[in-house]
């Protein structure tokens, strides 16, 4: 028996292309801090077009045409006070609607803060020239951030990595709805 047999139907091609000027509603995948090689570093934010606004006449032409599409933004630290431009995450913080005056002790603080939240994002297609390729990039500015028409969000992810519900696709949380208590003395902890 074999362990897979080709069937490329269901596959999607979408290119690489970068995402046409204008509006989207978007979903925060992610966040993390990333270096270059020469030791720049940022706090680089994935954000992903959502998937369950389709239906919505308004957006045909972003949301339904481009769902599950990534991009990515990059907050550089300053190399002048390797700190980043705090200021800028208020615009980001203010459209995913994080309560006036909630302290945001760290950088994990932030990312926990911003992720799986919804924001409408202006995302702008410009062109770039890396090492004499010039190419298509999409570039998005904090201060294109917007609080999300559709704050309710049903988007299902096409994958279940990072750090999404496992259960998400209808499967069984062997620990949901569990009221049983577990009795454990000391003496049968290892430590």
């Amino acid at each position: 028996m074999s362990l897979i047999t080709t069937n490329y139907a269901k596959n999607e091609h979408q290119g690489y292309s970068a995402l046409p000027t204008g509006n989207y509603e978007m979903i925060i995948k992610s966040a993390q801090e990333k270096a270059t090689q020469n030791g720049a570093e940022s706090l680089q934010i994935d954000l992903v077009v959502r998937n369950d606004l389709d239906a919505v006449p308004a957006l045909a032409k972003t949301n339904a045409k481009y769902h599950n599409r990534h991009v990515f933004m990059d907050n550089w630290k300053r190399r002048a006070t390797h700190q980043y431009d705090l200021d800028s995450f208020q615009y980001i913080l203010e459209a995913v609607q994080i309560p006036e005056g909630t302290p945001i002790n760290n950088i994990q603080d932030l990312v926990n803060a911003l992720a799986n939240k919804p924001a409408k994002v202006y995302v702008k297609n410009t062109k770039d020239n890396y090492q004499g390729e010039e190419r298509e990039v999409n570039q998005v500015a904090p201060w294109n951030f917007n609080k999300s028409d559709y704050p309710q969000v049903q988007h299902t992810w096409k994958d279940q990595s990072n750090g999404e519900n496992p259960f998400a696709n209808n499967q069984a949380d062997p620990f949901a709805n569990n009221g049983d208590q577990i009795d454990i003395s000391d003496n049968d902890l290892p430590f």
